[in-house]
């Protein structure tokens, strides 16, 4: 009889020793599944899934060691280390002790877990499923959980955050999780062993990730996850009409906006007020915007974004291709003078993970992430053609890349783990899936890597 963990290793496209298997296998699972429900245990989970990953990728992976994201990653240490350099050799007053090379390089966590999902579907939505299990149970049987939702129901201007940090990064984890669930519905769904208990249970996790998510108040969520579900719902669509399905494609059109009418009304009459003070509280500042009254702008919540972003701006100017280094976030707020003192003193970074990119490491480091999205997306639609990543696997990520793009508009989240956390786990799924078509293709065609 074959061992589980054997029959794990057996089933990748790629090799590691048993007992290296065995530790990244349960890095992993509690990376996915502990993160959230127990923070310090995750993190040494991570921390230990990344690094063994990164070993195993650079001894053993053959056919996929070569690729794109080990070498943006030594690009991201090179472009901190060169600006970190710059910056301590020419204003050394604002160059830390030593540089912060994680800074960038924990963006590139999935490298590790994507090795030890071994290519696999059944593995990518193990470790995704324990990640969204882990998040059920914190925003419901959490310490914060059933009080928040306790306040968020009876006190409309309360923003639940059920203890993840704050209301906005507990959105982006709902709204993923919403995303996840529209996604895999037909998989969760569908007819077969325990079809009825999974499809209440399937139910009953979306409405509390999309009630939980309105409930954060956080608009940029809000904004993100519906234009990924709709851009969801054209790559659907779209992978129909590929596959020569042009009755299903009119079927599932239908369905979806029905679906959509029905759940927009619902939401609409359920959480009208909340809706209307959070999106109308902020129409002045979106008014001088459009009109270029910048000294207009009230220092509202929308307000102090749009003036640290010019902040940002001018910053930005004077070093464009290597920027301030890895406190140029704190840098920019601290030392512009136009700012109110109360700005200075109460904000810490700019509420925008592209900005604070172009800051810290200028146009260089832009350019690695820029380069690993396009690296990422044209990788995902090889794998979907070749049969590599199922079609829902595709249109989550597609989904998500929408939702993560846009929710980063208006907080930095790859600045915290939070964001950092939520990244790493999508694109290990995406980028496991990549590499298995990687290595396929080059065996088909007899290439390898040296």
């Amino acid at each position: 009889m074959i061992h589980p963990i054997d029959r794990w290793a057996q089933a990748a496209p790629w090799y590691s020793p048993r007992l290296l298997w065995w530790l990244g296998l349960c890095c992993a699972l509690a990376y996915g599944g502990l993160r959230l429900l127990a923070p310090k245990a995750g993190e040494v989970a991570g921390t230990l899934m990344a690094l063994s990953g990164l070993v195993a990728v650079l001894v053993w992976g053959r056919g996929v060691r070569g690729s794109a994201p080990l070498w943006l990653l030594l690009g991201a240490v090179l472009v901190q280390l060169l600006s970190w350099v710059l910056v301590a050799w020419q204003h050394p007053e604002w160059a830390g002790a030593n540089p912060k090379l994680d800074r960038m390089a924990k963006w590139f966590l999935f490298i590790g877990l994507a090795w030890w999902l071994g290519g696999s579907t059944r593995h990518t939505l193990l470790v995704w499923g324990l990640a969204l299990a882990g998040l059920l149970l914190v925003i419901t049987v959490g310490e914060h959980g059933l009080p928040h939702w306790q306040r968020a129901l009876q006190q409309w201007w309360f923003r639940a955050d059920f203890g993840l940090m704050n209301a906005q990064h507990a959105a982006l984890f709902l709204g993923t999780g919403v995303l996840g669930l529209v996604a895999f519905a037909r998989r969760s769904c569908r007819a077969g062993r325990l079809a009825w208990p999974r499809r209440v249970l399937w139910l009953l996790a979306t409405l509390a990730c999309f009630t939980g998510m309105v409930f954060t108040q956080t608009r940029g969520v809000w904004l993100g996850a519906g234009l990924a579900c709709l851009v969801m719902a054209c790559a659907g669509l779209l992978r129909l009409w590929v596959q020569h399905h042009p009755r299903h494609m009119l079927r599932w059109l239908l369905l979806g906006l029905v679906g959509a009418v029905v759940v927009g009304s619902a939401a609409g009459m359920a959480f009208r007020d909340t809706f209307e003070r959070r999106v109308a509280t902020e129409s002045a500042v979106i008014a001088h915007v459009v009109q270029g009254e910048f000294d207009q702008v009230p220092y509202s919540s929308v307000g102090v974004r749009v003036h640290t972003w010019r902040a940002a701006v001018e910053w930005f100017a004077e070093r464009p291709l290597v920027g301030w280094g890895d406190q140029a976030r704190g840098l920019v707020i601290k030392n512009t003078e136009w700012l109110p003192d109360n700005v200075r003193e109460t904000f810490g970074h700019l509420h925008n993970t592209p900005f604070e990119i172009l800051v810290a490491y200028g146009l260089l480091g832009l350019g690695v992430m820029l380069l690993l999205a396009a690296w990422v997306g044209l990788g995902t639609w090889r794998a979907w053609r070749a049969g590599v990543m199922p079609g829902d696997v595709a249109v989550f990520g597609t989904g998500f890349f929408v939702l993560f793009v846009v929710a980063n508009q208006f907080e930095s989240y790859l600045s915290f783990w939070t964001g950092t956390f939520v990244f790493n786990l999508v694109m290990g799924g995406l980028v496991t899936h990549i590499w298995r078509w990687q290595v396929e293709s080059n065996t088909a065609t007899g290439h390898r890597d040296g």
